[in-house]
């Protein structure tokens, strides 16, 4: 008999049981990543192309943003509200994002009409004609949502902290304005949608999908012209460490970020600087959240994260805070940097952790949809699945001082950029 008096003993599992996708290339040698799921009738395509921003003057850096915007704003043969109207009945969607290496159009659908949509969704990639009145309304509404943030002490932070991490003239760094939005054309959105939008493109799929859906896919976007626009090599720095500052005068609180660049997740010390930046500020039992909120009550939240990118990664902490301790919460920032170096780390801090990472992990992956995502992230990165198994077994072993000695290594305040608008 069971004894339900008792708890079942606590273990955390020592690997993690992943559904690798299967890979089919595509007539024009685009892969299609996929992991069928039978049981859900659901099926989400998502096409990951290289955002080949640095291939874009300054001011028309507006350009993938507003190509992607008016991918459904019309094509030869269908209007906006028409394309609406269609997706809508066959209870579809289609919706696109844009970051800092990779832009994404997405396609989701139920299983019983994929195919139905496909051809239409195939329409936007090829025969978008961007409508000037449509363009005209979209610019309007683009510049009034930075108008908007540009009053935003989070947002302008966030602004000035890409500034001075990648630099004014890189991609990465430059600060969007209205004029850049005046300054693009219906031209530049079609010279970019025939040149640059289909750049070594990617396709990620999941849910019901059958080989009749892998096929169709084949035929409908297997003939499409394929990019192969190299990005330029970038190489980022940390500079001495100095402090923008930007007063509103009219602000209730202040925002600050704080960081610097560190090593890419293919580097060794990548997982040993995770498990200390979790330790530090990266979830709501941290060392930063428990000083700064719980026991000063100086902000309402704080965390520090590890941003990825292809060439490396940054570290940044974050934090909106009441004005008048700005200062205070700058010092204590950099004390708790300091104890994490020099100050030994309870067990229980340590178990504490440990098992809340191990949970965290394991619990991404409890569907198919976020298999996919997982995986796309790494490979991405030029990583596979093993990643994350090698992330759990480190998450099992990781020692005191393999948290204090990365921390040594990469936490330099003479190289922190420093952020505080308010």
């Amino acid at each position: 008999m069971l004894d339900r008096s008792q708890a079942p003993a606590f273990q955390i599992p020592d690997s993690i049981q992943l559904l690798h996708p299967e890979v089919r290339l595509l007539p024009n040698g685009i892969p299609v990543h996929f992991i069928p799921t039978p049981e859900i009738q659901i099926i989400r395509m998502e096409i990951c192309v290289s955002a080949s921003l640095d291939n874009l003057l300054v001011e028309k850096r507006f350009i993938p943003f507003f190509t992607l915007e008016m991918l459904v704003e019309g094509t030869k043969t269908k209007s906006s509200e028409e394309i609406a109207d269609f997706f809508d009945t066959y209870a579809a969607e289609v919706d696109t994002s844009i970051g800092f290496e990779f832009l994404q159009i997405n396609l989701t659908s139920t299983k019983k009409h994929f195919l139905k949509v496909l051809p239409v969704f195939r329409e936007l990639l090829t025969d978008a004609v961007f409508p000037e009145q449509e363009l005209a309304k979209k610019k309007r509404q683009k510049s009034l949502q930075l108008s908007v943030n540009r009053g935003k002490t989070s947002y302008w932070a966030s602004q000035l902290f890409k500034r001075e991490m990648f630099g004014a003239d890189h991609p990465f760094g430059q600060i969007s304005v209205a004029e850049d939005v005046d300054s693009v054309q219906r031209e530049d959105l079609i010279r970019y949608y025939e040149n640059h939008l289909w750049n070594k493109p990617q396709i990620f799929l999941t849910g019901n999908v059958g080989n009749e859906e892998i096929e169709a896919i084949g035929e409908l976007l297997g003939d499409l012209t394929v990019r192969s626009i190299s990005p330029v090599e970038s190489k980022f720095v940390n500079k001495p460490n100095h402090r923008v500052y930007e007063e509103k005068k009219d602000s209730v609180q202040s925002t600050i970020r704080i960081g610097c660049h560190v090593v890419p997740n293919s580097h060794p010390d990548h997982l040993p600087f995770w498990v200390m930046n979790t330790l530090l500020g990266g979830y709501f039992g941290s060392r930063l959240s428990k000083n700064i909120r719980e026991d000063k009550g100086h902000t309402y939240g704080i965390y520090s994260a590890v941003g990825s990118l292809s060439s490396s990664d940054y570290w940044m902490v974050a934090a909106d805070v009441i004005k008048a301790h700005s200062e205070e919460v700058f010092i204590e920032i950099y004390r708790e940097v300091e104890r994490i170096k020099h100050e030994p780390i309870p067990t229980d801090e340590l178990e504490t952790l440990r098992n809340y990472m191990a949970g965290k992990l394991l619990s991404q992956f409890n569907s198919s949809f976020e298999m996919i995502s997982r995986f796309k992230s790494v490979h991405l990165s030029g990583l596979d699945f093993g990643y994350y198994q090698r992330q759990l077994e480190y998450i099992l072993s990781f020692k005191e001082n393999d948290i204090r000695n990365v921390a040594k290594k990469y936490l330099d305040p003479s190289k922190f950029v420093e952020i505080l608008v308010g």
